[in-house]
């Protein structure tokens, strides 16, 4: 393994909470020297001028899907873990929403499984490749909560603790509240984290788009805030009656930011993440009608998006979560009401996120880096090393002046159902590296 000296690259590092230029010698898996200048070094090491590059900690996805197993014609592992890779991504969780469910050990085996065939490696450790796009993420696996995530019979929580998940999360609301409480006090001595999609399937009815006067001037159904933060307060107060610490996943609206504020300030053992998509865009974006803008939830109206921002920059919301969606060509070339709800992100969250949120000086890029990678595995309950001399190697360097066209030949996804499909992005993962 050839040693690498990375001269005068940009290092954000969430983990220290610095932004810096210098040097960093890599070598053998470890970060062996950080400074200003670094000239110390063998024949042997690659010297790479990163002027203008960003080398920051590993980027860290707290929620994704995986089409393999059932579904291998959205998405195989190596292609969602090849995207992963392809965005900076060191670490993935994959939903339990396979085919069949991951709800029984047997099947977080056979993940395992897969991954040693390709090379990779899942949450129980070891190497998960070296080097450019052709290094593997980390893969974590999700445990469902309820059998076949149809929200009726919880899962042998503990049997499934046993293997190797990371948490357990169907992806999908639970609406019967005693459940959820027997789900809450079954968890206290696992240890192991739950995670949680509030929405009231009733008060959403038919609704596609988040209701406001986009809905109506757009003509689509509208789905109102209260059917997430009615959902939201339900499980709140279940929280504050077991004590068992939770994750809210899929945060959209201004008025939970609000009940998540409240419930931290008054020691309830939360944490919240949002999607990438929804500190992006807001209702405004649905004018085009794009199929691949119908999302669960859906984007929020113009007071939600300033809300969300501002919870993520805060700390409110921990992390931003990916969420990646992939779809065929024939499932999403419908009406917009009619396709299914989801979006590919994981090669185009940074280079958006960095553009968008980033070069406006809306967000530091430290900021956007501790959404990204160290508070998502804080989350999860895992640590992640800083930049600093004798650390393992886990880094995403970018490159945000990078352009590329979104398309199948620059794709690592199966799927291409994203509104930025076909058009010029700027910023570009260079390469990862992965311990």
């Amino acid at each position: 393994m050839t040693s690498e000296l990375l001269q005068q690259v940009r290092i954000i590092d969430p983990v220290s909470g610095t932004d810096q230029i210098g040097d960093v010698l890599i070598d053998a898996g470890y970060i062996r020297s950080v400074a200003s200048s670094i000239s110390d070094v063998s024949q042997e090491t690659h010297i790479r001028d990163c002027r203008g590059l960003v080398l920051g900690t590993g980027l860290i996805d707290l929620y994704s899907h995986s089409g393999e197993p059932g579904f291998e014609e959205r998405e195989t592992l190596s292609s969602l873990l090849q995207a992963a890779g392809a965005g900076g991504f060191t670490r993935i969780s994959i939903l339990p929403d396979t085919s069949p469910v991951i709800d029984n050990p047997a099947v977080v085996a056979q993940f395992w499984e897969k991954m040693r065939g390709q090379g990779g490696q899942g949450r129980q450790g070891g190497h998960g490749g070296h080097g450019g796009h052709g290094g593997l993420p980390q893969l974590n696996v999700w445990g469902a909560i309820t059998l076949d995530v149809a929200g009726k019979q919880m899962t042998e929580l503990a049997d499934l603790a046993a293997v190797g998940v990371v948490g357990f999360a169907d992806g999908q609301p639970l609406e019967n509240t005693a459940l959820v409480r027997r789900v809450l006090e079954y968890l206290q001595p696992l240890a192991k984290l739950v995670a949680f999609w509030c929405c009231d399937r009733q008060l959403k009815s038919n609704g596609v788009m988040r209701e406001g006067s986009d809905s109506l001037r757009f003509g689509l159904a509208g789905n109102p805030a209260a059917s997430e933060t009615s959902a939201i307060a339900t499980l709140l107060e279940l929280v504050a009656a077991t004590g068992t610490p939770i994750h809210i996943m899929r945060v959209s609206t201004a008025r939970s930011v609000e009940l998540i504020a409240s419930a931290k300030n008054q020691g309830l053992p939360i944490t919240a993440s949002t999607t990438w998509m929804h500190v992006l865009l807001d209702t405004e974006a649905l004018k085009s009608y794009n199929p691949n803008l119908h999302l669960e939830p859906p984007l929020g109206n113009p007071n939600d998006l300033l809300a969300l921002r501002q919870a993520v920059r805060t700390g409110i919301i921990d992390a931003i979560a990916i969420d990646h969606a992939p779809y065929t060509y024939e499932e999403k070339t419908v009406a917009f009401a009619e396709a299914p709800p989801g979006a590919i992100g994981l090669e185009l969250a940074l280079p958006l996120l960095w553009q968008h949120l980033v070069e406006t000086g809306e967000f530091s890029a430290l900021e956007l880096w501790q959404a990204l990678s160290n508070r998502p595995a804080e989350c999860l309950k895992q640590n992640l090393s800083a930049i600093a001399p004798g650390e393992k190697a886990e880094l995403t360097l970018f490159d945000p002046q990078q352009s590329w066209k979104v398309d199948g030949q620059s794709l690592r996804t199966l799927s291409q159902n994203t509104s930025w499909l076909g058009q010029q992005l700027t910023g570009r993962v260079v390469k990862i590296w992965v311990p």
